[in-house]
């Protein structure tokens, strides 16, 4: 009995929760390739560290078919404990950052390349670091929505209603959406003068199947038959179409600095932005004080950034 308890200590000593970071990617994305751009490390490391995995397991979690990978059978009875140990693991990480009294360090604030290009242009971030001089911001762009339970942000900047019920926070915005359009556009086509217009003219699309962008489903009610000459899965992607004069678009209107002409205004659509964080960091002393800082600045804070 004593050599089979020395033989499962020895096992549990060496299983690291890290390697089922790489089974988990793997397992929600389906490839090795997109499970290493997610990590942000090689092909090869995904592969490999999934085979030191299984061989310290003991069990076979991915088969080869072909020249792709599939979760084998023991894989997929084994996924739903590896998110348990993930949930578990960050919230411990959470517990850790909340109970660092200290104000030093990095506070990361996650929201799209926009918002974060109109942050980063304004005089907020230098003023939060003159308020606070041993805390660093570090922005995390993205037009995905990071997962702050694990980790990935300490701060999100987002639009639209958060429907997430472990995350708090106040809504800091409402900016309203309007057409806009290039001038190389205007001078070949010309500029619609009113919302029935619409449907005469080519529209770029803000069009990823993982979010729901309410002006792409305004547009398809007000103009059904619109002629699409593009879908974007990203909203800086859309904005260079619109910019290169492929057609029309719906944005929120805070495009001032994009080189677009707003060609309507007052459509009757409005996105809320709220800033948020996870329930569990709320009371960190520094995302405390991020937050603190945004609604002590929330009159600058909405002129550089939605204005």
């Amino acid at each position: 009995m004593l050599r089979i308890g020395l033989a499962k200590l020895h096992t549990a000593q060496m299983f690291a929760w890290d390697g089922l970071r790489y089974f988990l990617a793997f397992a929600r994305t389906g490839s090795m390739l997109a499970a290493s751009k997610e990590l942000r490390v090689n092909q090869s490391t995904v592969q490999r560290r999934l085979a030191e995995l299984e061989r310290k397991l003991g069990r076979q979690l991915v088969t080869r078919h072909g020249g792709s990978y599939r979760l084998a059978l023991q894989g997929k009875e084994l996924l739903q404990s590896a998110e348990r140990v993930e949930m578990a693991v960050a919230a411990f990480e959470r517990d850790v950052s909340a109970c660092d009294r200290g104000l030093t360090g990095t506070i990361r604030v996650t929201t799209t390349g926009h918002a974060a290009e109109r942050l980063r242009k304004s005089a907020l971030i230098d003023s939060f670091h003159f308020r606070y001089p041993d805390l660093s911001v570090e922005l995390v762009v993205s037009d995905r929505c990071l997962d702050l339970s694990k980790g990935e942000a300490d701060i999100a900047i987002r639009a639209g209603e958060p429907t997430d019920e472990t995350l708090v926070g106040r809504k800091i915005a409402d900016v309203p959406w309007a057409i806009y359009a290039a001038q190389s556009y205007i001078d070949r086509h010309g500029a619609p003068h009113c919302i029935k217009d619409i449907g005469q003219h080519s529209i770029v699309l803000c069009d990823d199947p993982k979010m729901e962008c309410p002006g792409t489903k305004w547009l398809r009610t007000i103009a059904p038959g619109a002629r699409i000459v593009a879908r974007c899965e990203s909203g800086q992607d859309q904005v260079s179409l619109v910019q290169s004069g492929a057609g029309l678009a719906l944005l929120l209107a805070h495009q001032r600095d994009d080189g677009l002409i707003r060609v309507i205004d007052n459509i009757g659509l409005v996105t809320p932005y709220y800033l948020l964080m996870h329930r569990d960091m709320q009371f960190a002393p520094k995302v405390r004080a991020f937050a603190d800082f945004v609604a002590s600045e929330i009159r600058t804070f909405r002129t550089s950034l939605f204005r």
